[in-house]
């Protein structure tokens, strides 16, 4: 019984018919956007953003497992879904590394959750790095991309009074895209602030 009235208080916390406003921008402004600019016959052609994974890794885990507990908690406030921790695969002598020890934390995000934590990246996090003038343009060659962040504290829901380490990540936004220049499309009608060419 306990179960079902769990499942039952989770569902009811979101709406069901609650749609992130990035997804609405998606199917009401972006695919008609993207139609024009790439000539697609059909709207199954147009690219469409898949998950976002976020990736830290910690380098000082080895000599303290504290690290990546902590981490865990900050991945899983910034992101509102549980981080769950990666281990190294093999054994290096040189870092003191033994195969299945925890080396960080990540987490993949989806649907809803991914939408707004696209949103409140795009709108919060990023405006607030100090000199920011945008992100770089280069994708990985298969319409993907991973933007680095070299500070967590960028994230409004980190305590800078109470972390123990500045840590970095990288967030890769993972699409549908064929090409980078779709996948570049996409991502800056979603709102990414890429450079702008001066030239």
């Amino acid at each position: 019984m306990a179960k079902t009235k769990n499942t039952t208080a989770a569902s009811s916390a979101v709406p069901a018919s609650y749609v992130p406003t990035l997804k609405k921008q998606y199917r009401e402004v972006i695919v008609p956007k993207l139609m024009k600019e790439f000539s697609y016959g059909t709207i199954m052609q147009v690219p469409k953003l898949v998950k976002i994974t976020i990736n830290q890794g910690i380098g000082d885990a080895t000599g303290d497992k504290k690290l990546v507990e902590t981490a865990q908690q900050e991945l899983s406030a910034i992101t509102g879904q549980k981080a769950v921790a990666t281990t190294s695969r093999k054994d290096i002598s040189n870092f003191k590394l033994r195969k299945g020890m925890p080396i960080g934390v990540k987490v993949t995000l989806r649907n809803t959750k991914m939408y707004e934590f696209l949103e409140r990246l795009i709108r919060v996090s990023l405006p607030r790095i100090r000199d920011f003038n945008g992100i770089s343009e280069k994708l990985d060659g298969k319409g993907n991309y991973t933007l680095g962040i070299k500070e967590q504290i960028i994230f409004p829901e980190i305590d800078i009074d109470k972390i123990s380490k500045i840590l970095g990540m990288e967030i890769t936004f993972v699409t549908t895209a064929k090409t980078d220049e779709e996948a570049h499309a996409l991502l800056r009608e979603f709102g990414l602030p890429f450079k702008k060419h001066n030239n």
